[in-house]
This record gives structure tokens, sequence and C-alpha cells, in this order.
């Protein structure tokens, strides 16, 4: 076994180690230096590589090992103490439907030895099933009106499981998860040296952390954990020009985008309970009275808090997005934890700049998980929008909100009728057309003209409804505003990316801060072919077909320059704004859009007034 892969799996049980310590559940005889003897011990080769042709089986044999015979054991031994430990703050309040002799913090202990088993999978669906039947009967009783309550299950949607809401929970998932990574690690590598079994990676050319294992297994920790962690991953998805993960972690955070493990009902209750269940109580009573109809199943589950389908009093079709509990406590640890993980694990190469991503996404959460912040944005982006004439006539629009059904951690808005917008391919090619190049206007008219974006590339919102051709756009959470110093200066950089024009793209690049000055003619060469790239579509007046450009995959063929050789984060205006750029591409080029672009920019530029006269090549 090499010394890399070595001081990798040595990290990954510091992280473990790190968390365990924590929550007083290893001895201090463990220790990282002790896993790093036992790595290197012939011994343990031997028998890793007598396994090694099951890499399942040999991170099984790793998981029980640790997970089951300490984690298990201590969870229950937890339980079993009519206590809780000084050093975990206290849950959330007792939730009603459960045996209020538990606290919410014993209930996530019972959770996490439900989680332990199987690594976390089979029991938790159990113990959830159980624990929302009981919580269901309780409401089912207060409900025998004239409401109804849907159970379609959308088919997308993962199965729920209980959001670990304290911290304690939330140290015990990433303690699991730096043990599982390290033994996938052990698997792969073993793969690799001896040739038993194929390579889980698919490429040597990429750290064995990086296996497939490996990344399935962080993909499907992130989901269950939601929350920051989730939402870090969702960004490293899509992290300025280019891709510069390993593939298969690449497209690991690709899926993570797609959404998280829905909560299960007692969570769900109660967060609604304690968010809008009193407002007014004695005028209106609480949130279920003033429904004809509620979804208990979510229609989309997201990082932050997952959305269900409602009825109002008047018959109006409403849409209730609730945050998971404990999210907006968890951020700071969750980072913490998270960072440390991608650092030791290797995942982190120096062109991602991970401290910045971090420093970065805190901002973003702080604010996302306030929805009266998100409420604001709403009502702002609906009033732009509508006093645009143009892109009101393109049909787009924004839902009101509904005051009385929400607060800080429930935000409750007129229904969008439609589907995901990627959905649209069986529509006519001048359709998606149309649709693709009016996603590229709103883009723009945003950045440029309102400076002020929702920065969200997710595709799930923008509901397109067929019948009418309106797209009704959603979810506000990330909106921001832009400075008009750098929107002027990227303003140039489109110019000079659609024009291939070499001098005006470093000049920019330089005082906005995208480069040093001092980066070598590798990292050079690729930020200005990555550049030029992107200013493709823009750069002739013919229509630009978006599926035949292969823009992505060119893209990444710069990925590891970047992940080597640049010298400096990108502003930290980039993270959010590149995200919706690529996003769009990325739409355009799933509708298999053929768009005219050139005339956009053209139009704009015409029009636009940069500050700075002095610096400018564009006009």
């Amino acid at each position: 076994m090499t010394s890399s892969t070595v001081r990798i799996i040595r990290g990954l049980f510091m992280v473990a180690e790190h968390q365990a310590e924590l929550l007083g559940m290893i001895p201090k005889s463990i220790t990282s230096s002790s896993i790093s003897n036992v790595t290197s011990s012939p011994t343990v080769n031997a028998n890793v590589h007598a396994t090694s042709s099951s890499s399942s089986s040999s991170t099984e044999a790793v998981m029980s090992s640790v997970d089951d015979n300490v984690m298990h054991k201590k969870l229950h031994e937890v339980v079993d103490a009519n206590g809780y430990s000084n050093s975990v703050k206290a849950g959330r309040n007792e939730e009603k439907g459960e045996d209020t002799s538990l606290s919410s913090s014993h209930r996530d202990v019972i959770e996490g030895v439900r989680m332990s088993q199987h690594q976390g999978i089979a029991s938790e669906k159990s113990g959830e099933l159980e624990a929302s039947k009981a919580h269901k009967g309780d409401h089912e009783k207060s409900l025998e009106q004239d409401r109804s309550f849907v159970k379609n299950v959308p088919a997308s949607l993962p199965p729920s499981s209980s959001v670990p809401s304290s911290q304690f929970m939330r140290a015990v998932g990433f303690a699991r998860l730096g043990i599982g990574l390290a033994a996938g690690t052990v698997t792969e590598s073993m793969s690799r040296l001896t040739g038993i079994g194929t390579s889980e990676s698919g490429s040597s050319s990429y750290p064995a952390v990086a296996s497939q294992a490996n990344a399935d297994r962080l993909a499907a920790t992130l989901c269950r954990m939601r929350g920051a962690a989730l939402k870090i991953g969702q960004m490293l998805s899509i992290q300025d020009e280019t891709t510069i993960l390993p593939p298969t972690i690449a497209a690991a955070m690709q899926s993570v985008r797609q959404g998280a493990n829905p909560m299960p009902e007692h969570q769900l209750f109660s967060q609604l309970d304690d968010q809008i269940g009193s407002v007014d109580v004695k005028e209106k009573g609480s949130w279920r009275d003033r429904l004809l109809h509620f979804n208990e199943n979510p229609i989309a589950a997201a990082s932050i808090g997952q959305v269900h389908e409602a009825t109002l009093l008047d018959g109006s079709r409403v849409a209730i997005k609730v945050q998971y509990p404990g999210v907006a406590d968890s951020i700071e640890s969750d980072l913490s934890n998270l960072e440390m993980l991608m650092r030791l694990s290797g995942f982190a190469p120096p062109g991602l700049f991970l401290e910045e991503v971090i420093r970065v996404g805190r901002k973003e959460l702080l604010v996302e998980c306030n929805y009266e912040i998100e409420r604001e944005n709403q009502l702002r982006y609906k009033r732009l929008l509508e006093n645009d004439e143009e892109l009101s006539a393109e049909r787009f629009v924004v839902p009101y909100v509904v005051d009385e059904l929400s607060s800080r951690e429930v935000l409750t808005t007129e229904f969008a009728v439609g589907g995901t917008i990627d959905k649209v391919h069986h529509l006519s090619q001048e359709e998606r057309n149309r649709i693709g190049r009016n996603i590229l206007k709103l883009t723009m008219r945003e950045l440029f003209e309102w400076r002020f974006m929702n920065t969200d590339p997710n595709w799930g919102n923008m509901i397109y409804d067929v019948g009418t051709g309106t797209t009704t756009l959603i979810d506000f959470g990330a909106a921001r505003e832009f400075d008009k110093e750098f929107v002027d200066g990227y303003l140039q950089i489109v110019w000079a990316n659609a024009n291939k024009d070499r001098e005006l793209l470093l000049h920019q690049s330089r005082k906005l801060g995208f480069l040093t000055g001092e980066e070598n003619d590798l990292m050079m060469n690729a930020h200005i072919q990555s550049g030029f790239i992107v200013g493709e579509p823009f750069s002739k007046h013919e229509p630009y077909d978006f599926r035949a450009s292969r823009l992505s995959a060119r893209m990444q063929e710069h990925g590891s320059v970047f992940m080597q050789h640049r010298l400096t984060p990108p502003p930290e205006e980039v993270y959010t704004l590149h995200r919706k750029l690529v996003g769009a591409y990325m739409l355009c080029i799933k509708l298999g859009a053929i768009v005219q672009c050139r005339d956009l920019l053209e139009n704009l530029i015409t029009n636009y007034n940069i500050d700075d006269k002095e610096d400018t090549a564009v006009g």
C-alpha cells in the first residue's frame, strides 16, 4: 500500500476519531497513529488481499468492527442511561404523538441506534415507519372533518429518513462516513495493487479514496444528513469555470443536486406545529384548520427543506415549504466536519480553495435558512418581473406568498402548475429554442440590468406549463444582489470571451481577481481557452446548437490545470453567479436548443452604461 494511500486512510480515521472522542465513544488507546501501524502491517495487507475480490465484503468487515462494536454499543449505553451527555445540546421540544417521557435528544439517539444497524438503512426505515404511524394516528383523529389527505408519493423521491437534528447525531454521521471512506479506500487500494477484482474508480489516475463506492457513500450520507453538509456538496457540484474534482466525486456531487431524503411525518408535523400552528390560534385555529387538503407526502425534497401541496379554505392550491429541524443550528458544526473530511480524505485539490467555498457557503446558508428573507426576495423578484414587459410577454411569472401560513422556517406560496422545465424534450424544436433563448435573456436581465439574481441553478425551480407555455419561477432563498462595479467588469469579460479578445480578458480578469498576474503559462492558457469556450454562443450571429457544441466536455479538459495551478480563488460573487450561468447553459443543452445569442449581447452592450469610462473596451 502506498504511503499516500496510508496518509489518506489515517486522515479519514482521524475524522472518525475526532468525532468519536468528542462523544466519548472510543477509548484513548484507539488512535489514528495505531491505524497507520495497522494499515502498513503485512498481516492486515494479507487479510485485505484475501478479501479484495469483493469490495463490499471488505468494507463491511471494517464497518462492522468499528461501527457496530463501538458506536452501536455506546449509543445503547447512552439510551439506557436516564440522562444525556452534558457536552451535547438538548434537541427540540418534545414531539407530539410520541412518548413524552423521552426528550427529542433521546429520540435522536434512538434513531442513531437504528441508523447504525446495516449501515443505517433497513432499521431506520422500520423505526421511522412505526413513529410515523403513531403520530399520524393522533393527527387523523383530530382531522375527521371535510379535509382529505393525499397519499401519492412521487416515484422520484427516496424513502423518508429522520433528519439528525442534534449536534450529537450529526457528529455520529460524520464519524461513520469517515470510517466508511477509510474502509473503501483500503479495498480500492488492494484491488489496484493485486489486480484481484475490478478497480471501482475506473481510472488509476485518481486517488483510491475517489473510488465509485466511496463516491456513492459520500452522496448517500450527504442526502441523509441534509442541511449544510448537503448544501456544500451541491455547491461543489458546480464550482467556477470547470469541474476540478475527480470524475467519480464530481458525479456524486452532481447527484446530490437532484434531492434529499424527505423527513418522516412526525418531524414534519412537529415543524408545522412549532412554526405556524400557534399563529393567531384563538382566531384562526391551527395550521390544519386553515386547510381543506394537505398532502403528507412531499412533492420535492432539497438540502434545507421539503415541499408539500395543500389547498386553502377558498380552494386555492398552495405549496408549503418546511425546513428540516435543526438545520440552522447545525451550520457551523456541519461545515467544520465537512471541511475536515474533505481535507484529510484528499477530496479537496489545491485549486478548489476549499476554505473559500466553506466561507461563502456559510454566508449563503445563514440567509437561506431564514424563510422570512426568502419571502422578501420573492416579492422583490415578482415586482421586477411584472414591471418587465418583454419577460412578462414571454410568460414568466412568480407565485404570490401566503403570509398567514409563513414563518422563519415555513414558507407558503401559490402552487405552480406544470412540470420541471428540463422535461420538455418532447416539444417542438421551435418551442425548445424559444425556452432556451428566454432563459438566457432572463439570466442576462437578472445580472446586468436588475443586478439581482436567483442564483440557484436547480431546474426544478422553473416550472413549465405545456398548456399555456408559462414558466413559473420559484425558490428564491439563493437570490442575491451584485455590485455595479463587479457587474461592469464582468460584462467586459463576457464581451472579451465572445470576441476572443485575449488582452481585454486578461486585464479584466486581473482587475476582478480571477488571476494574480503570477500564473504560469499552463494556467494562463487554461483560463483563456475556458473563457473563449464559454463565450462561444455569443461569438457569431448564427444560431448556436448547444447540444452539438460539447461545451461541458471541452470545459472539463481544463479541470486538471485549474486543480493544480490556480493561485487564487475566484471572486466571491462567482461562486453563486457561475452556478447559475452553468445551469442555464446545461438547460439549453438538455433541451437541445438552437439559439441565436449574439444579438442578446449586442443589444445589452448598446444600452449599458459602464461607470469607469477610461477602463473599458466595450461599445
